[in-house]
């Protein structure tokens, strides 16, 4: 093999060099700026997203706090609105209830006129029939008929004395 021959060792030897040199020339000229280049490059590209997503932070905080104080201003004026509402319906239902209490009280008044009618309306025929009873049972027990006027007056002194 010729690599392992020393006759051809110094002929290596330089054209590694020549080589080596040539590369690094290639490397320190071209490729290294290219590279640091694209570096620099997304480096500021990486550092303007992150500016970029701070500022946009910053904007979503800000339209997170007005809308929860958008958020808290609804839920007050909604809560103002609703006691405002059970107010007049409780105003709406203490008058129709009033209204309603009225009508009730002048029906009873009425219903009581009518049933102290009907209890004197009845009394009054229990007094006829009580003293037409009392005549027909004192001329079945004694065998006279009392008259009208006098077996209505034993009625009445009995009612006044069961009333008494």
């Amino acid at each position: 093999m010729p690599q392992l021959d020393p006759t051809f060792y110094t002929s290596q030897v330089v054209w590694l060099v020549i080589t080596f040199v040539a590369l690094y020339l290639v490397m320190w000229r071209v490729v290294v700026p290219r590279i640091s280049d694209v570096l620099e490059t997304r480096r500021q590209r990486i550092e303007d997203n992150l500016e970029r997503a701070e500022t946009l932070k910053k904007e979503a905080e800000t339209a997170l706090k007005a809308y929860e104080k958008a958020l808290a201003n609804a839920r007050a004026e909604a809560h103002g609105i609703l006691v405002e509402a059970s107010q007049r319906l409780g105003e709406q239902a203490a008058k129709q209830e009033a209204e309603v209490a009225k009508k009730l009280a002048a029906r009873i008044a009425d219903s009581e006129v009518e049933i102290a009618r009907a209890v004197s309306a009845a009394m009054g025929g229990i007094r006829g029939v009580a003293a037409e009873l009392a005549q027909e049972a004192s001329q079945r027990l004694i065998g006279e008929r009392p008259e009208t006027a006098e077996a209505g007056q034993a009625v009445d002194e009995a009612l006044k004395g069961s009333k008494a």
